[in-house]
């Protein structure tokens, strides 16, 4: 098994928002960070992924399966952290971690023992009165339990404290080393994936905007600060933006760079700096070529 998901031509569609057209590719063993803003699409695809809701179109393939023909024993491989908690209010700790151990033959009550000690959760104490900071780890704590081969995280730390988040990301990722599992994680907190995710695919509208490793993502998108008179007429990479910086000169934001590609300016002084992006302001410039694609050379 060459992909843990492989996603071809997915289509949905409700109310105003569609999806359309959705390819992506997780590779099996990968951190694939799933980027998107808020409203994006990212809850629905991993629905959609997961035969919670149905699709109007395409293929879904997860750990070599067909969804949705074949999702009882694609669950059974997968460890599901959703958007929101659903879990019941009424239960304990242990209770919620021995009601859980009971759907999955592959729970392992051991690790979850260990996990609880490691976060710092009171097994008699009720779920209602847990933080939110306290249910994410339980949520982790239950997903990582059943010894997955698939982590489908859905914006698992989203209004955690920093402390948390490092805590039940560093869980995620110590399991993965231990197991070579997968893991689709999707947030709009881009900082927190940038340290180690190795895949990242970014959607936005209901559309792929990018799909690539993750070291590519980084390098590959720089800004440019070009002199006065310098034409973009078939250029090696793809311009994304262009503004004007100072006297005569613009400052260019490219996808595709190398480093090689510095000759393709021909004239003296053409091209002055190259300058790096950080992961958040690489994924705002794709979102914002996106969102405007008929950008032409003057």
């Amino acid at each position: 098994m060459n992909d843990a998901i492989e996603v071809r031509g997915l289509s949905y569609s409700v109310g105003d928002f569609a999806l359309r057209d959705l390819n992506l590719t997780v590779p099996a063993g990968a951190v694939y960070g799933f980027l998107g803003p808020n409203g994006a699409g990212k809850t629905t695809t991993i629905r959609l992924l997961l035969a919670m809701l149905r699709r109007a179109g395409g293929t879904v393939r997860i750990l070599g399966d067909e969804v949705p023909a074949d999702i009882v024993r694609i669950l059974g491989r997968v460890g599901y952290v959703p958007e929101r908690p659903h879990l019941y209010p009424d239960l304990t700790v242990d209770e919620a971690i021995r009601f859980h151990a009971a759907f999955h033959p592959r729970f392992d009550r051991a690790a979850s023992g260990q996990l609880r000690a490691r976060f710092g959760l009171p097994a008699g104490a009720l779920l209602a009165g847990l933080s939110k900071g306290e249910m994410g780890k339980l949520m982790i704590l239950l997903a990582l339990a059943q010894r997955p081969d698939l982590l489908v995280l859905d914006e698992p730390t989203d209004g955690l404290d920093p402390v948390v988040r490092r805590e039940a990301l560093s869980a995620v990722l110590e399991y993965v080393t231990e197991t070579g599992a997968s893991v689709l994680i999707s947030s709009h907190l881009v900082h927190e994936l940038e340290r180690f995710c190795d895949w990242v695919g970014v959607l936005d509208q209901g559309a792929m905007v990018a799909e690539l490793p993750m070291q590519e993502f980084k390098s590959g998108l720089k800004r440019l600060r070009v002199g006065a008179g310098t034409v973009a007429v078939s250029p090696p990479f793809s311009l994304l933006a262009r503004e004007v910086a100072g006297v005569g000169g613009e400052v260019w934001t490219v996808r595709g760079w190398h480093q090689d590609m510095a000759a393709w300016f021909e004239a003296p002084g053409a091209l002055k700096e190259v300058m790096d992006l950080d992961l958040e302001e690489a994924f705002v410039e794709l979102l914002r070529s996106a969102r405007n694609p008929n950008w032409r050379e003057d």
